[in-house]
């Protein structure tokens, strides 16, 4: 297996040597908790991957929601090319929970729309840290959530070898045992087809398929190729197929877990007669009858996750099976903005078990569906070895755990915590028009913070009005969208966006030059210190930033976050007059989120479908497509043709790879 290995593009710098070295001698050490406190801007992604490197162990990083997800899995494959890293949130645009509201007898039915390329990716995740230890898996919460048994799951790995012998009819029916639907027409993900002694098969986790090649009972070659265009990417000594779906399960566990689910209805059913509850009586016996049915025909049912604890054979009232279960022994996770991650990991288990504990009290569900649940806050840290914090801003418990706290204040770029201004709150809107206009004539972007969602609506409608290009930016607003939305900010489709808690952690945006936040006196939740100081953080990117608070006293949170950012820009200030170092705004290109969910796993050939072939061209060849190139991508810019622009610069920067790899050894 190789190694963990980061790109040679990027070196530590600042005070990251120092981080990596105090944080990898925790993890050596057997420190259970430590903390990484990361100022904004200072690379802390880049420090948990030479961390990973040092290490040399799987790890997991959370992030308390998907867009950090992936926009942390982006620069993780960046740091490195040639190990696997996945990506694993959940994979519903659209979910509603099953429910039942007793007030106004109210059953809600379970509806979700599945994502099929996060499902996908999901797969990919779970097939890799099963064949492969150079894994990192960046997820989100869903990492906490049940998920079929590992062992089951590893055992029903189809494996096939050149030279082995085996009878096609068990390799077909092995496939279909793990899910896989026979097409001989079409071939998609989770589906094979049989043209005589070939087999087909594209499995869920790729985009790619695999051409078994057999003479008689012999596995004669294994051919790696593209199904739309048939392009061979290799041929292979050995392939190993994963189930369809986690939940895989076996006849005979099948045939065991009816006879447990019959066992667990009639006592049910007893105890509502009992209480004289004939209704619910009634209902979970119709219910529970028709998914046994199900399961005997095909093996599964609709909801069949509700019955994952009598599949695993658990005990009632165990930890159910998650994607943490998946990980060798010895791997460490990162929580990344831990702040936030951890109250999130912590609030999971509360609400899903208020609503699972109505439909089994109203007779909608059995009481073990009870453990088709996520993990609670100490059952996670029981299956978690070590622990990394990641924050510019750690919690308590953090702060109470760890062993050790390492601070990575200084910027690569040299740019310094920006200087915070504190404004009346009388004509703060006009006042801030001023500075919004002052920032559109220098081509740099503007972040608003507002108190609620309806005052960010109001507020972009009058910028507007007003002649400025802006959007805003809040929970209502799907995810995908919200990824997009940040991108055509940063392309500079508009120069404001307008938010309410959406705009703190994590995300990069070199181009913002202002962050204004309204109504910052305004104590609570959205106006605490560490919210302040993280929304302060928004504006360490560009050289220019700086942060205006529209305030009319001087609150303890606006206190504690000015002492903070002060203490952080003194430390920065004279690191860079030690070193001599000139501030510099941070350039980062702007990824784009499809491109990025279409992503192949590690071990497929990196030139993408439709990609300009290079192979046979010399290198001075390679560098006039590249400047044509650009040529295109500026003028398809300037006809503000962005979508294409990005695609064009995308090409162009895997060419300048090729480039760089075809260049001697110094």
């Amino acid at each position: 297996m190789p190694e963990f290995k980061t790109s040679d593009a990027y070196l530590p710098t600042g005070d990251q040597p120092q981080a990596i070295e105090e944080l990898s001698a925790g993890l050596k050490a057997d420190e259970r908790y430590q903390t990484m406190l990361g100022a904004t801007g200072t690379g802390k992604t880049a420090t948990m991957a030479w961390i990973i490197e040092q290490a040399q162990r799987p790890a997991l990083i959370i992030a308390h929601n998907k867009t950090l997800a992936a926009q942390l899995c982006n620069e993780f494959r960046e740091f490195f090319p040639d190990n696997a890293v996945e990506y694993f949130v959940s994979y519903y645009d659209y979910y509603q929970p099953e429910a039942y509201v007793p007030q106004a007898d109210l059953y809600i039915e379970k509806d979700s729309s599945r994502n099929d390329d996060i499902d996908r990716l999901r797969h990919s995740a779970t097939s890799s840290l099963l064949s492969r230890n150079d894994t990192v898996i960046v997820a989100s919460v869903s990492a906490i959530y049940g998920l079929g048994s590992p062992e089951e799951y590893e055992k029903r790995v189809v494996m096939l070898h050149v030279g082995d012998e085996q009878d096609r009819d068990v390799i077909l029916r092995k496939l279909v045992d793990i899910h896989y639907a026979r097409n001989d027409t079409l071939l998609g993900r989770g589906k094979f087809r049989v043209k005589g002694d070939v087999i087909e098969i594209q499995p869920a986790y790729e985009e790619s398929a695999y051409r078994i090649s057999m003479f008689g009972d012999e596995i004669e070659q294994i051919t790696h190729f593209d199904p739309l265009t048939g392009e061979v990417y290799g041929k292979l000594d050995y392939l190993n197929i994963f189930p369809a779906t986690q939940y895989v399960t076996s006849k005979p566990t099948i045939e065991r877990a009816i006879d447990e689910i019959q066992l667990e209805l009639e006592e049910q059913v007893k105890k509502f007669e009992s209480e004289g509850r004939m209704l619910e009586a009634h209902r979970i016996r119709q219910r529970t009858e028709y998914d046994l049915e199900m399961m005997k025909e095909l093996g599964f049912c609709n909801g069949i996750e509700n019955y994952s604890r009598i599949l695993d054979g658990r005990p009632a009232g165990s930890a159910p099976y998650t994607l943490i279960d998946y990980f060798p022994s010895d791997f460490v996770v990162f929580l990344d903005e831990s702040h936030q991650t951890v109250p999130q990991l912590g609030g999971m288990y509360e609400g899903d078990r208020s609503r699972k504990q109505t439909l089994v009290d109203f007779g909608f569900r059995l009481p073990s569906a009870l453990d088709n649940r996520p993990l609670r806050f100490d059952e996670f840290l029981a299956k978690v070895p070590q622990l990394v914090f990641v924050s510019a801003t750690p919690g308590p418990f953090e702060l109470r755990h760890s062993t050790r706290i390492a601070e990575q204040l200084v910027r690569p770029t040299g740019i310094v915590d920006p200087e915070v201004e504190l404004r009346a709150t009388k004509n703060q809107i006009d006042d801030l028009l001023n500075e919004i206009r002052r920032r559109e004539e220098a081509g740099e972007r503007t972040l608003v913070t507002t108190l609620t969602k309806k005052m960010a609506e109001d507020l972009t409608d009058y910028l507007l009005e007003s002649g400025v290009k802006a959007r805003y930016l809040h929970s209502e607003v799907d995810t995908l969208d919200r990824i997009q939305i940040i991108r055509e900010l940063r392309l500079g489709e508009y120069d404001v966006l307008v938010g309410v808690n959406l705009l703190r952690e994590g995300l990069d945006l070199p181009e913002v030059s202002l962050v204004a936040i309204l109504d910052a006196d305004k104590e609570g939740f959205l106006r605490g210190k560490t919210a302040l100081i993280q929304t302060i953080g928004r504006a360490a990117r560009n050289t220019n930033g700086k942060v205006l608070m529209y305030a009319d006293k001087l609150t303890e949170a606006i206190k504690g976050a000015l002492d903070e950012t002060n203490r952080r820009r003194a430390v920065q200030l004279a690191y860079n007059e030690e070193h001599g170092i000139t501030p510099e705004s941070i350039q980062k290109g702007v990824s784009d989120i499809a491109e990025f969910l279409s992503l192949e796993a590690p071990h497929v050939p990196r030139r993408k479908r439709g990609a300009r072939p290079v192979e046979g061209m010399s290198t001075e060849e390679i560098e006039r497509l590249v400047v044509t190139l650009e040529e295109e991508m500026f003028a398809a810019a300037e006809e503000l043709r962005f979508e294409y622009a990005a695609k064009l610069r995308d090409e162009i920067k895997d060419l300048r790879r090729e480039l760089q790899a075809s260049q001697p050894a110094a």
